[in-house]
């Protein structure tokens, strides 16, 4: 029997991409799966029925045919609990799962027997490249924040000399130089404006002015070692911030527009614009926050909304790459095909997932019923017996002097602490709260 397939229609609020393309599915029908999708799953990335039909996709005649013997089932984002109740026990579910905000989820998955792997979670290595969700979905978080200012900029990007007079152009700051960075970079140069960027990250530097962009950043020793070992900026020390905020609050009154991207996993987006700072721009420009679904890097930007304030117009689109489903759908589509690739046995059209792989421990959240992935898996109950069974042996040790029993008991109930913390020391540091990335949720 075939694999079932199945891709449900997204439910969440402002999402309007779906998990699938006609491209994917007529690649996934030639692994002879079975592609079942829920009616309309597309038509707000304009995917029609019919196109995925004649890919090869069978379209579900309700909830109940849809997941009826689901091997797998693709998401954009996390399942309600209404959705979740629906899913087969023993299916694996794939989709941007946010498991750094999502406990409740993770917990429930668990507990229903649902596998789980987390397209954010993927490792940052050269053979998951074409599996990294965020660097798709923040390309196109880049450049369509680019458009978004210019619709709401009062004036033109590029230089124009008429016989009127000379129009300047617009000056924009763009604020995280990572993926979505880079692209908002290169895209406000192509619209003709004069361009300069921000990052904490060395590395950064070159890539910003490889764009044609200026390079605006605080150069001392800290900077020169904030990057981490998988390409993250580390959270900067209290003194390194006030030297690059008082460098920012001068560069950003002379800006026009201002595009901020800055992230980190698991915590709220870092405040890179201060009040103070809004109220020094120039009356008509517009700050683009795209980490305003964290908390936002500007503090007067409101999530959902565009707000104007001391004459400074502050957009917080929610979900920006669904704000472009068709490309963002199709590029999503993509990245889930290459994980595919790589767990199904298209010989013998069975699941064939190597728990081993770096990938597949990257990206695993929940197998057989527990949470496995190490950042998000909580203390088991048998490590917990384990320290009382270490104690235990140890405080019930007979003195080994009758003459100084006194003494010799607390230096036994010395040795049973100490034996009994070492489990404790060797818990594993949370590597997310101290990295960095360039709009990475998406």
């Amino acid at each position: 029997m075939s694999l079932k397939i199945i891709v449900p229609k997204e439910k969440n609020a402002h999402e309007r991409r779906v998990a699938v393309s006609p491209d994917t599915v007529k690649k996934l029908a030639g692994y002879n799966c079975m592609i079942m999708i829920e009616s309309h799953a597309g038509l707000a990335a304009a995917y029609t029925d019919e196109m995925y039909k004649a890919a090869g996709a069978t379209i579900a005649k309700g909830a109940s045919d849809l997941y009826k013997g689901a091997n797998i089932v693709l998401k954009v984002q996390a399942p309600d609990s209404d959705e979740l109740k629906l899913i087969p026990k023993g299916a694996l579910l794939i989709g941007m799962l946010a498991p750094y905000n999502n406990a409740d989820l993770i917990a429930n998955l668990a507990k229903a027997g649902v596998d789980a792997f987390s397209m954010e979670l993927v490792p940052r290595i050269s053979r998951a490249q074409s599996m990294d969700v965020l660097s798709s979905q923040s390309n196109l978080a880049g450049y369509k924040a680019v458009l978004d200012a210019a619709n709401e900029f009062p004036k033109a990007f590029p230089m124009m000399m008429t016989a009127a007079g000379t129009v300047p152009p617009a000056k924009v700051f763009v604020m995280g130089a990572g993926v979505a960075g880079l692209q908002a970079i290169a895209t406000a140069r192509r619209l003709g404006a004069v361009v300069s960027a921000t990052d904490v990250r060395p590395a950064a530097k070159e890539q910003v002015q490889s764009l044609g962009a200026s390079f605006v950043a605080v150069e001392d020793e800290e900077f020169k070692q904030a990057e981490t070992a998988g390409g993250y900026a580390k959270e900067m020390s209290e003194s390194y911030k006030k030297k690059q905020a008082a460098l920012v609050e001068e560069h950003i009154a002379k800006q026009d527009i201002v595009i901020t991207t800055a992230l980190i996993p698991g915590r709220p987006a870092p405040k890179l614009i201060s009040e103070a700072m809004v109220k020094s721009m120039k009356p008509g420009s517009v700050i683009v926050d795209l980490a305003v679904e964290t908390g936002g890097n500007c503090a007067l930007s409101e999530a959902g909304k565009v707000v104007e304030k001391h004459g400074v117009k502050i957009l917080g689109h929610l979900n920006v790459p669904s704000r472009l489903a068709a490309d963002a759908s199709a590029l999503y589509a993509k990245n889930l095909l290459n994980l595919l690739n790589l767990i199904i046995d298209r010989e013998n059209d069975v699941l064939a997932i190597n728990w081993e792989d770096d990938i597949i421990k990257g990206v695993a959240l929940v197998k057989d019923g527990a949470v496995i992935h190490p950042q998000f898996a909580k203390p088991s109950a048998s490590a917990a017996k384990t320290d009382k069974a270490v104690e235990k042996p140890a405080a019930s040790k007979p003195a080994a002097k009758k003459a100084a029993p006194k003494k010799a008991a607390p230096k036994k109930t010395t040795s049973a602490k100490k034996t009994a913390s070492k489990p404790k020391a060797s818990k594993p540091a949370k590597k997310s709260g101290d990295k960095a990335n360039d709009n990475e949720k998406t």
